[in-house]
């Protein structure tokens, strides 16, 4: 049935979902002018136009070089956007894309995020005409509808049912409960693929958040261009072999500072992995937690602290809990508060880690990852009730200890 309100806007109907176990799987703040090197751009005959948003969401759109109401009308009976079997509760968009698991999404329209899946173009948006604010989306790339439904159920690791998660959570906890009510679920963690995590958080280090997007679209960059969305470009990220032709050099023109050695020292390191970087990262995802840690650590630039990002948002390491000083301020307040007061020491690191682990089980890092949110501030963290998204270029950045700890090898198994 047609939803009311939309104008011949065709939705696909929902695939069945597969099993879990195949599903279980920052724009410089003003540099100074630079000389960069970066692919040439493809004629504007190979760029996709910009979709509309649903006609449910023509709102005011404060992206000048997004379409207007009346031409995202027009355009509307000649775009598909596919609905995702998925309630809100179950993925909210804003409190999932732009809360500091990946550098890649940007805000192309209100409550409208457009990024790259592997090797698909793809904007996501909430359906005000569904009772459950479902998802949809629009496929900009020459791809299967079914291919890339199958790379967001990857993604969004939807094997996992977030609504029993935060169930337990927050019978276990008080505090969980509160985010749990003010939220009404959906702030998922992702299932990137691991050389994409790798070098987004290679540039995370000590760095805001618009540099790290700055930084991650120059590595794009050296990708297949897939398309422009909203006045930016999309590229598929680019694969090892590309990375590890690039030169140090160019990459400090680019603006990297003492993170391009780590770049390509990773690339190279990758390279000489037993039978190749891909695979070897992969591999990880099979291993104990300590021992995914200590292997991302023989990598040029990766500390602990990285690696537990990247164990977390790829590697289905589901309980590495990323220690900083949000998580640590969250520790000695709702945790461990006989620790408030103390600074954070690589054996308090350690402590705090098990902690989580000891009160939400084996998908502590999701837990931490809601209580991580709940500590920005409300212009950072949009309602997951009314539905209001942070302003364009806002992401989240998730600050840094002074020092990048280890995170304990003692909470497998729990």
């Amino acid at each position: 049935m047609k939803p009311r309100h939309v104008v011949s806007l065709p939705f696909a109907t929902p695939t069945s979902s597969t099993s879990s176990s195949s599903l279980s799987r920052a724009m410089v703040t003003t540099y100074r002018r630079r000389r960069r090197v970066k692919p040439p751009t493809p004629p504007p005959s190979s760029t996709p136009p910009p979709p509309p948003l649903p006609p449910s969401l023509h709102k005011q759109n404060p992206n000048p070089s997004y379409p207007n109401s009346a031409t995202r009308r027009s355009l509307a009976s000649s775009l598909q956007w596919e609905l995702l079997p998925f309630p809100q509760s179950e993925l909210s968009l804003p409190l999932t894309l732009p809360t500091g698991q990946s550098f890649r999404w940007r805000l192309t329209g209100p409550v409208q995020f457009t990024g790259v899946v592997g090797s698909h173009l793809i904007s996501l948006t909430h359906l005000d005409t569904s009772p459950s604010r479902q998802v949809a989306f629009h496929l900009h790339t020459d791809s299967s509808i079914s291919s890339a439904q199958s790379a967001l159920s990857d993604y969004f690791n939807f094997g996992i049912s977030l609504s029993d998660l935060w169930q337990e959570f927050s019978a276990a906890d008080l505090r969980f409960k509160e985010l749990s009510e003010r939220f009404g679920g959906g702030a998922r963690v992702m299932r990137q693929d691991p050389i994409e995590c790798v070098f987004q958080f290679l540039c995370s280090s000590n760095n805001n958040i618009k540099r790290i997007e700055k930084m991650v679209s120059v590595l794009e960059s050296y990708g297949r261009h897939l398309g422009s969305v909203g006045g930016f470009d999309f590229h598929e990220f680019p694969s090892i072999e590309r990375l590890a032709s690039i030169t140090e050099t160019e990459l400090r023109e680019a603006g990297f500072g003492y993170r391009a050695k780590y770049v390509v020292g990773t690339a190279k390191a990758l390279q000489g992995k037993p039978g190749g970087g891909e695979k070897w990262l992969s591999s990880l995802r099979q291993m104990e937690l300590g021992i995914a840690i200590d292997a991302l650590c023989t990598l040029p630039g990766v500390g602990p602290k990285v690696a537990a990002c990247i164990a977390l948002f790829s590697l289905d390491q589901h309980h590495a809990v990323p220690v900083d000083t949000h998580v640590w301020k969250i520790a000695t307040r709702y945790l461990m508060p006989e620790l408030a007061g103390m600074s954070l020491t690589p054996k308090l690191c350690n402590r705090v880690a098990e902690a989580f682990v000891a009160k939400y089980g084996k998908y502590a890092g999701w837990a931490q990852n809601v209580l991580f949110i709940g500590e920005l501030s409300s212009q950072k963290v949009p309602s997951a009730v009314d539905g209001t998204a942070p302003h364009a270029g806002k992401a989240v950045k998730r600050k840094r200890v002074t020092k990048d700890l280890p995170i304990s090898g003692g909470i497998e198994g729990k």
